[in-house]
């Protein structure tokens, strides 16, 4: 089982209520805490480039790096329905971040950080972003509250469309949170195959990514509740942070 191999073909399918040009007018509001004119963003775990795209649709460069060949593969795919330039797209682990400059704007979306399983790649890909985000520029990311991810213990969760039927079912143990797929996807013959995929999230305290990030060398950290500029409320699910680099 490998992470997003087989979901790749069905993920904007099964993730219709993300609400991405809601989050991106969100970004666009987060931009105006750096300390430069963003022109340049990099999409970290871009995944299969729907934010990426709509980004560059309102005349940002775009460059989208993604750890899965196959939902970069989608993200491709999708590019090629924008006019003008297309956003660059990158197969990198976020812990090996290497770009070919300097961005204005990192964002990490949809609790790609929590990917992150131990405090040493959290870290690397910190000092990675750091390396490759102009001074003064922004880094952006939100995060699964370490109370959502407690309460996915024992949880099963069903996801289905006309041609895609997803089980899956998670358990909490020592701050990660593991996620079984079973995923049974319609053949061109009307059949079914069945494929399964594996993730895991961990929990991450909210002094931890801060301090973290004061480690990496980012200064001016905020914390925001989702699709906020206040701060969290109790029992927030998503939390996001805003952070310039030095």
């Amino acid at each position: 089982m490998s992470s997003y191999e087989s979901l790749a073909r069905f993920y904007d399918a099964l993730t219709t209520d993300v609400g991405y040009e809601r989050r991106a007018d969100y970004l666009e509001k987060l931009f105006k805490e750096s300390r430069i004119p963003v022109r340049t963003v990099l999409d970290l775990a871009c995944g299969t480039g729907t934010l990426t795209c709509l980004l560059a649709r309102r005349g940002y460069e775009m460059i989208g790096v993604d750890g899965s060949e196959d939902m970069l593969a989608q993200a491709q795919q999708k590019s090629w329905e924008l006019e003008g330039e297309r956003p660059l797209f990158l197969h990198q682990s976020m812990t090996e971040l290497d770009l070919y400059g300097t961005v204005e704007a990192a964002v990490c979306a949809l609790d790609s950080i929590n990917y992150l399983t131990s405090s040493r790649d959290l870290r690397a890909t910190l000092e990675r972003l750091r390396l490759f985000i102009a001074p003064g520029g922004i880094l952006i990311f939100d995060v699964n509250s370490e109370e959502k991810l407690r309460r996915l213990d024992g949880q099963v969760f069903l996801d289905e469309t006309e041609d895609v039927y997803c089980v899956w079912r998670s358990e909490y143990s020592r701050r990660i949170v593991t996620y079984w797929m079973d995923l049974f996807s319609r053949r061109g013959d009307g059949s079914w195959s069945r494929s399964a995929e594996l993730h895991r999230e961990r929990a991450y305290s909210v002094e931890e990514l801060r301090q973290a990030l004061e480690a990496a060398g980012f200064t001016r950290i905020h914390v925001y509740g989702d699709l906020r500029k206040s701060p969290p409320r109790e029992g927030e699910q998503r939390i996001v942070f805003t952070a310039i680099r030095k």
